[in-house]
Formats: structure tokens, sequence, C-alpha cells
């Protein structure tokens, strides 16, 4: 792990999130700035900077997780699709990114192509109790 790296002291429990799924492997826990709600993270809990770096079994392991997620969040949202991808943009620690899909263009660049990347803000935060609400929801249907 990294001492510095802000997901490897989620993974640690030095910084707080909104825990969805923890295993020895992986961490999954709520973006902080969410495209949709349930806007979900997973993360390895060993420092791997990038995804393509990832030994198979623990890439296996957050596709796995993905799934169930994605799952839970189709009953949840009743939703027809759910996005999982990689992004590594922000932080520099792998990390998979699970969004219920509620228009076409939730997760493309279209707002980038019509209104130019110097005008993209961060999505803003729904607040700690719209968070802590949504990860109980989530949780519910993972059980």
């Amino acid at each position: 792990m990294d001492d510095t790296c802000i997901f490897c002291r989620i993974a640690r429990s030095e910084l707080p999130a909104f825990k969805l799924f923890e295993d020895d492997m992986v961490l999954a826990f709520l973006d902080l700035h969410p495209i949709r709600e349930g806007h979900t993270l997973i993360i390895p809990k060993q420092h791997h900077p990038w995804f393509e770096d990832l030994p198979e079994p623990l890439a296996a392991r957050i596709m796995i997780v993905g799934q169930r997620l994605a799952r839970a969040m189709k009953g949840e949202w009743q939703v027809e699709r759910v996005a999982f991808f990689y992004t590594g943009i922000h932080v520099a620690h792998t990390h998979a990114h699970v969004v219920p899909m509620l228009h076409q263009h939730d997760v493309t660049s279209a707002g980038y192509l019509e209104n130019g990347i110097e005008a993209f803000t961060l999505p803003p935060s729904p607040g700690e109790a719209a968070l802590l609400q949504t990860a109980e929801r989530i949780k519910g249907r993972l059980a």
C-alpha cells in the first residue's frame, strides 16, 4: 500500500467511505461526486496504479463484484443498463466505476463535446445523509 494514496487510506479505514462490499481483495464504496445515485467505485486493497497491471485473479474479482453490484442497481433503480468502466483520471490507484444508467449519456463525453472540457466540473456531492441512505439501499439488495 501507498501511504499517500487516498484509496489505499480508504482501504485501510484511515478515511471514511460509504462501503457497500468488502472482502480480503477488494472494497466497493459510493463515489462522493456521483454521475448518478448509486455510482460506486471498486478498488483493489493492494496498490496497483493501472488496471492493466492487475493480477488476473484480482481483475476477475473486481468484475465479479461489479456484476453483483449491477444486479443490485438494476433492481433498485429499475434501469436496463449499468455501466462498468475504468478511467484512472483522478487517482492513480486502479478503480472501476459501476453506474446505474438513467440516460444514454450518463457515462459518455457528450457534455464535453457540447460544452468543451474547460466547462467540466465534478458533479455535486449529494451529502452525507443521502450517500448513507443510498449505501443502505444497495447493501440491502446485495444481502
